[in-house]
């Protein structure tokens, strides 16, 4: 995983993924990502699964208005969310949140990258700012 900065789509899994956007209209794309680190349950958590997810949690935020970085990173996320003003549900929003509490729950590789790593509290506090968002 080429990774440059703590933000979401500051790695390549995660602007990889957002790509995907351009081949749907609706959120199943989205709730894909949520749905395959949610089947993971108690058992390890790849860290390409977590940062997908967390990508699609960043989709979620957006569609409520609650946008985080916008930068040349975001761009195709934005522009999916700005022709796709799609609303959110209550339930969703959960779904997302219970994804961010995973990914920061052991057994979790991006976890265990992050602690080791440089900045690991930047990289918590931009995923918790991110769950902020998403419930808010």
């Amino acid at each position: 995983m080429g990774t440059w900065a703590h933000d979401t789509f500051d790695n390549d899994t995660a602007c990889d993924w957002a790509f995907g956007l351009e081949d749907v209209s609706d959120l199943s794309y989205v709730m894909g990502a949520l749905a395959r680190v949610l089947e993971t349950g108690a058992d390890y958590l790849e860290a390409d699964l977590a940062c997908e997810a967390l990508a699609a949690c960043e989709v979620i935020a957006r569609l409520k208005g609650n946008s985080g970085v916008r930068n040349a990173y975001t761009d195709p996320v934005d522009s999916w969310v700005n022709a796709h003003p799609l609303p959110v549900s209550s339930p969703m929003a959960a779904q997302a949140a219970a994804v961010i509490d995973r990914v920061l729950s052991p057994p979790s590789e991006l976890l265990e990258l992050w602690k080791d790593g440089k900045d690991p509290d930047q990289w918590h506090n931009a995923v918790s700012s991110l769950r902020a968002r998403v419930v808010g």
